[in-house]
């Protein structure tokens, strides 16, 4: 593919995926969080790289770790964006170890709101409301993740897979978690 048509892919996929986030964020209530979700892609540090190895079908995170080792955007990405759980390890104190941290729920809640506009964007058709579940499972036993965090996740994950979206966005609307309440996890 050409720079323009890589361009033009990679920005329609970004823009299409945050659009969806923002609109999934509104159903759960977070609207405002979801206005400001994934604004660095457009940054030049994230959407050059993001072009640089667009294919249209994967992230392009993905096809530069398999050429250069590692992804320069994402490593970017994740350190900006809370609503990833790789953005919640820090330094330990205690064990001198880099450990991971509980994300406070509102960034759970946008994670599992980007879960889906991820899964709807590269699975387009094929998209079931059980793969965002699917896709988290095939990775759960190397992934660096608080026990809470990961127990929050899989818990709207698999509301997702088992009752629906409706069912799951009403459930995190009407429970009192939001700000220093949280949900029963």
């Amino acid at each position: 593919m050409g720079f323009i048509r890589n361009f033009a892919g990679h920005f329609l996929t970004v823009t299409r995926h945050r659009h969806l986030v923002i609109s999934n964020c509104r159903r759960a209530g977070i609207l405002w969080q979801g206005l400001f979700h994934d604004l660095s892609k457009y940054s030049p540090t994230e959407f050059f790289p993001g072009v640089k190895y667009y294919q249209g079908t994967r992230s392009p995170n993905d096809y530069e770790r398999e050429v250069c080792g590692y992804a320069s955007a994402w490593l970017h990405h994740k350190g900006r964006n809370k609503h990833h759980f790789e953005y919640w390890l820090d330094y330990n104190v205690k064990t001198r170890v880099i450990e991971p941290v509980r994300m406070p729920d509102k960034y759970v809640v946008e994670m599992f709101c980007d879960r889906i506009a991820a899964s709807k964007i590269y699975r387009k058709e094929k998209y079931t409301d059980s793969y965002p579940l699917e896709y988290y499972m095939k990775s759960k036993s190397k992934r660096v993740i608080h026990k809470d965090t990961a127990e929050f996740i899989e818990k709207l994950l698999t509301m997702l897979a088992e009752q629906g979206e409706d069912a799951v966005f009403e459930y995190i609307r009407n429970s009192e978690r939001r700000g220093k309440k949280t949900w029963n996890v």
